[in-house]
C-alpha cells in the first residue's frame, strides 16, 4: 500500500493456496473451474492476482499432457511418454515451479515496478524456494542436457517436439533460479510474531535463506503492543487488565531485543498491533501508515545499508581458494555462508560433481568449481556464520592444469 502511495506500480501476487489475499483485501476473486485466474486492479498502481497452481498445471501443460499420454511405444532408454498424466501433478516440486515459473514471467515485463509474493508459511515457503534446484537436479540425472539434444535432432518426432519442450521447461526454471539468486532484484521478508519461539523459527528461516542463496531483507514483527501511557498515581492502584498489559509488552520487547541480538545485521521492524483485525484496503491503507512511523526509521536506514552491502558482495555464492600446498600437496578450501542454528543438524555429502550441503532442515546441491571435481574432501568446519570445507587432489585424475582450473586465488 506505502509503495503504491509513493506512484511505483505495485503487483501483489499471493502463492498461497489457501487463498486469503482477497479476504485479507474484502475483494473476491473469480474462481473459475479449470481457467487461471487473472490479475486485477484494486486501486490505482496496485494490481493483486491468487496464483492457482492447479489451474496452471491445466493450462500450460495440457498440450504436453496429450502429447505424452499419446505415445505409449515402447522405447530404449528412458521414456517420459510412459508417464500417466496424473502423476505430474505427483512430481516433487511441479506445482511451486509453475507458480515461480509465472511470478518470473510477471518480473520480465515492464507492467509492474515492485512485485510482492506473498508465500505461505515458512516450511512452505522455503519448499518452493528449493523448487528449481530440485527439478533441474532430475533432469539433470533422468534425461541430461546431451541426450535431450540428441532426441530433438533424431527421427522419432513425438520425441523431438518432447525433449524442444522439456528444453524450454528447463531454460524456463533456470531463469526463475536466477531470478531468485539475484540479489539486486530478490529479497525477502520474514513476518513473526514477537513469541519467544518464534525465535527459533527465525533464525532456522535465515539459515535456510542462506543455504538456499536468498537475501533476507528484514524481519517484521506483528502485532506488537503500543506502548501504554500509564495515568499519574500510585503503582498499587493499576488494575490488572494495565498489569497484564505492561507485562505483556515488556515480554515482546525483550523477544525483539533478541531477535536482533540473534539476528545482526538483518533489520528488525515493527508493525503495531490495531485493535481490530485489518481487514479491507482502508484498513490496510491505515495499517501501512501506522508501520511507517512506528519507530522503524533506524532499522530502515540499517537496511539500505545492508542491502548495498549485500549487492556489492554479490549472491554470496561459494568461495573457492587454494589454501596451501602445490600439486597433489595442495589444499583447497570451498567457504560458503551459512549461519547454521543447530549444528548437529549439518550433514555434507558428495554426487560426482555437486556437493550436498544440508543443515536446519533444508538441503541443497552445490556445483563443486572444475578445480574441486578432481580433488576428495578432506574435513569441513563451521567458521563464524561460514561453512569452510577442504579438499585435496586425487591423484587418480589429478593433472598440472587443475590448479589453475576455476577458483578463486
Amino acid at each position: 500500500m506505502a509503495e503504491a502511495r509513493s506512484g511505483r506500480r505495485v503487483l501483489v501476487a499471493s502463492l498461497d493456496q489457501a487463498h486469503s489475499l482477497g479476504d485479507a483485501l474484502g475483494f473476491r476473486f473469480a474462481h473459475d473451474p479449470g481457467t487461471v485466474t487473472g490479475v486485477a486492479r484494486v486501486l490505482p498502481g496496485l494490481d493483486v492476482i491468487e496464483v492457482d497452481s492447479l489451474a496452471l498445471l491445466e493450462d500450460r501443460f495440457r498440450d504436453v499432457v496429450r502429447m505424452i499420454s499419446a505415445d505409449r511405444g515402447h522405447r530404449h532408454g528412458v521414456d517420459l511418454a510412459a508417464l500417466d498424466p496424473a502423476e505430474l501433478t505427483g512430481l516433487p516440486g511441479v506445482q511451486e515451479l509453475l507458480m515461480l515459473v509465472e511470478i518470473a514471467q510477471f518480473a520480465a515485463e515492464d507492467t509492474w515496478d515492485l512485485i510482492v509474493v506473498d508465500c505461505p508459511p515458512s516450511a512452505d515457503m522455503l519448499r518452493i524456494v528449493s523448487a528449481p534446484d530440485m527439478l533441474l537436479g532430475y533432469l539433470e540425472r533422468i534425461w541430461p542436457p546431451h541426450a535431450r539434444a540428441m532426441s530433438a535432432i533424431g527421427t522419432d518426432l513425438r520425441r523431438a517436439v518432447l525433449a524442444a519442450t522439456v528444453e524450454r521447461i528447463a531454460k524456463a526454471v533456470t531463469e526463475v533460479r536466477d531470478l531468485l539468486a539475484d540479489h539486486r532484484r530478490t529479497g525477502a521478508r520474514l513476518v513473526t510474531v514477537a513469541e519467544r519461539v518464534a525465535v527459533a523459527e527465525s533464525e532456522r528461516v535465515r539459515s535456510a535463506a542462506a543455504l538456499l542463496g536468498l537475501r533476507l531483507d528484514a524481519v517484521v514483527v506483528n502485532k506488537v503492543l503500543p506502548d501504554l501511557e500509564r495515568p499519574a498515581g500510585p503503582a498499587g492502584a493499576e488494575h490488572p487488565a494495565v498489569q497484564w498489559y505492561s507485562s505483556r509488552r515488556g515480554e515482546q520487547a525483550d523477544v525483539i531485543a533478541e531477535l536482533r541480538h540473534k539476528l545482526p545485521g538483518i533489520p528488525v521492524l515493527i508493525a503495531q498491533h490495531t485493535g481490530a483485525e485489518p481487514i479491507g484496503l482502508n484498513s490496510l491503507a491505515a495499517l501501512s501508515y501506522a508501520v511507517d512511523s512506528a519507530g522503524n526509521t533506524r532499522d530502515a536506514a540499517l537496511m539500505l545499508s545492508d542491502n548495498q552491502t549485500e549487492v556489492d558482495a554479490g549472491s554470496r555464492e561459494p568461495a573457492v581458494r587454494r589454501e596451501s600446498g602445490t600439486g597433489l600437496q595442495s589444499v583447497y578450501a570451498l567457504r560458503m555462508h551459512l549461519p547454521v542454528v543447530d549444528a548437529a543438524t549439518l550433514r555434507l555429502g558428495r554426487v560426482e560433481d555437486d556437493l550436498i550441503v544440508g543443515a536446519d532442515g533444508v538441503r541443497r546441491r552445490v556445483r563443486l568449481a572444475p578445480v574441486l571435481r578432481r580433488c576428495t574432501v578432506d574435513g569441513a568446519e563451521l567458521d563464524d556464520g561460514y561453512l569452510v570445507v577442504r579438499f585435496r587432489p586425487d591423484p587418480r585424475i589429478w593433472s598440472p592444469m587443475s590448479e589453475s582450473d576455476g577458483y578463486d586465488r
